[in-house]
């Protein structure tokens, strides 16, 4: 395997070097990047000219430029990169820092979210093959696909932020508002549940009755405007995790799994009453610090609960540890909404990555930072999720028609354990390929959604450099993209051995 790996790396630097040795050749012979000085009447353009000569090594010859950004590049092995500086002067390395910092939270949050729910729709879809989902979901994907990405962020933009900012003034619900998001809600719970007739009606109508019911209620407490969940709601919504999550590692006959999973979730609601005050105002170190203890205590829960099936205990105490976090973490953003609303009235915002000079709690903070992220995250999202749920689908298809998923079905193994244990895993080694592709291709391709959305990252990086013929900035989006490119094609090519062990040999 070792081997292999530096080969693959030694084929992956050849091809780098070629393809940015052209891109700097077509950069350079893009334009002149002294148009706009040699125009201006200005006494000091001269002056500026000089300036701008010297910053781009133009006195130089296109060889040597290139030989030494290729020098300066080389030594990011060392962690020690010189990547030159922009026409202003300014270090391209900081700015680098600065705009792939940017793109990597917009892209890995996007990447994440696409994964799972796309595979999780694709599995299902596989399952239920030719029914009304399966038809519903297709529609729906292609569409997705389809979207020009500029044309859906626009949408995103008038509906998920403006007019929303507009009905944040004074957020009210109708009887009827409320109605017809039940109704909604109840079809379209019933279509993906599926049954028999008498089975999709009574799942329709509690999901309606429930929904209206419970907007309603939202409505006349003003919830909208000033939320809270509580501890019993984080009770409840993870105590359903632990279920969900007990039943499909193990099932149900399992005990001990589904008492691991419960007992991790009384610990986590203890924890949510002692690090109360912590909670009320923390730093990003006392966050990960508490998550970290989380997991422990759910490893260590997982191993006195496992018996003899110690590993199944173990993940399924850590998944709803996890779980368990998220809901906490979600309580106290809930509830620190209302605050935030105060001071930032329209909070839903659609240019930059986060509000200039704002200042608040750690939480408005966070609010702030995440709610600019909803938008441009949910445009990568869509785009992405039709190729996950489609690719899904289809690699589950072909693996449940295998002779080894037939035998499985034979020994009289449950449907839940032929699904996760047999077809799920090998299922995913064509997946592999599509995670490693989208990434890096994300990256690259989160051009058009920064600039819809203003956001400072590698994507505006990129389109500055080309505009003004600066080749460092676009010498520099090159390198993130294509060792991105690189790192996770060789990640694909290594969880190919974890996923199948013949291909190990």
């Amino acid at each position: 395997m070792l081997k292999y790996i530096l080969r693959r790396l030694g084929i992956s630097v050849l091809i780098m070097l070629g393809a940015s040795l052209l891109l700097y050749v077509l950069t350079i012979n893009s334009g002149d990047p002294l148009e706009d000085l040699r125009e201006n009447p200005d006494e000091n353009a001269q002056t500026l000219m000089e300036a701008r000569i010297r910053n781009m090594n133009l006195d130089l010859p296109w060889y040597e430029r290139y030989w030494e950004w290729l020098t300066g590049a080389a030594k990011c092995v060392t962690f020690n990169c010189d990547l030159g500086t922009n026409r202003t002067g300014v270090q391209v390395t900081q700015m680098v820092t600065q705009a792939a910092g940017s793109t990597l939270r917009l892209v890995l949050l996007a990447t994440l979210l696409a994964i799972v729910i796309g595979i999780t729709i694709g599995i299902l879809t596989a399952i239920r093959q030719y029914s009304g989902f399966d038809y519903a979901a297709t529609f729906v994907s292609f569409l997705f696909f389809s979207l020009p990405v500029f044309w859906a962020a626009v949408l995103l933009k008038e509906f998920g932020a403006i007019r929303f900012n507009n009905w944040m003034a004074d957020p009210r619900l109708s009887l009827w508002a409320c109605i017809g998001i039940g109704a909604a809600l109840g079809l379209l719970l019933q279509v993906i549940l599926g049954g028999d007739t008498r089975r999709r009606l009574l799942t329709g109508g509690i999901t309606f009755v429930f929904v209206t019911v419970v907007l309603y209620y939202f409505d006349s407490i003003n919830w909208f405007r000033y939320p809270v969940l509580g501890p019993a709601v984080v009770a409840a919504g993870s105590a359903g995790a632990a279920v969900l999550v007990a039943t499909l590692m193990s099932g149900l006959d399992n005990r001990r799994n589904l008492y691991a999973g419960l007992t991790t979730v009384a610990a986590g609601m203890v924890s949510y009453f002692v690090f109360a005050d912590t909670l009320a105002e923390p730093t990003w170190g006392v966050l990960f610090g508490l998550f970290a203890l989380a997991i422990a205590v759910s490893v260590v829960i997982g191993l006195l609960w496992g018996g003899y099936a110690k590993r199944q205990a173990v993940w399924t105490s850590v998944i709803t540890g996890i779980i368990t976090s998220g809901w906490v973490l979600a309580d106290k953003v809930v509830y620190a909404w209302g605050n935030y609303v105060d001071v930032m009235p329209r909070p839903i915002q659609t240019i930059g990555s986060q509000s200039p000079n704002f200042s608040g709690t750690f939480w408005q903070e966070f609010l702030d930072r995440g709610t600019q992220l909803i938008l441009p995250t949910t445009v990568l999202m869509l785009i992405s999720l039709a190729s996950y749920s489609r690719y899904t689908r289809s690699s589950m298809l072909d693996v449940l028609e295998q002779d080894y998923v037939r035998t499985a079905r034979s020994k009289g193994l449950s449907e839940r354990t032929v699904i996760t244990k047999h077809a799920f895993r090998n299922a995913l080694i064509p997946l592999t390929t599509i995670v490693a592709f989208d990434f890096a291709g994300l990256i690259g391709g989160a051009i058009i959604t920064e600039q819809v959305f203003g956001w400072k990252g590698m994507g505006e990086l990129f389109q500055t450099g080309l505009t003004q013929v600066d080749p460092n900035p676009v010498m520099a989006f090159f390198l993130v993209t294509g060792g991105a490119a690189v790192l996770m094609n060789l990640v694909a090519d290594i969880m190919y051995g974890v996923l199948d062990p013949r291909i190990r040999r």
